[in-house]
């Protein structure tokens, strides 16, 4: 099993920016996904990049064009820049990871996932 580890948290105000960062051991080897818990709400899907080398994405319509998922095999990381953040992106951030080449945005789908970071919008 991978040790994901997320960093890049913390408290930003409304329209700035946050990157987040996904780091374990041969991440390059697996498909990444990021997702997010509000809070009193359910985890949802946010991000997904493909191991292939296409580098597929997929983004949720509700960050499309603000958030950008991206990756570095030489680092074995996966970043999530999050542009423009608004106060309804509060939520603890999760990476997970799958060993099959596409993205999916179903929990069950991943298998391995990092303990999660705070991200808090306010002002």
């Amino acid at each position: 099993h991978l040790q994901l580890v997320e960093s890049g948290g913390g408290l930003v105000q409304p329209g700035k920016s946050l990157k987040l960062s996904c780091s374990a051991d041969h991440l390059r080897f697996h498909t990444v996904g990021w997702f997010r818990q509000a809070p009193g709400k359910e985890r949802e899907w946010v991000s997904c990049i493909s191991y292939s080398s296409s580098g597929f994405t997929e983004t949720a319509d509700s960050v499309k064009g603000r958030f950008i998922i991206s990756r570095d095999n030489v680092e074995n990381t996966v970043t999530l820049q999050m542009d423009s953040v608004e106060p309804g992106d509060t939520g603890v951030y999760f990476c997970a990871a799958r060993s099959g080449p596409a993205c999916r945005s179903s929990d069950s789908d991943f298998e391995d996932w990092g303990q999660g970071i705070l991200v808090t919008v306010s002002s």
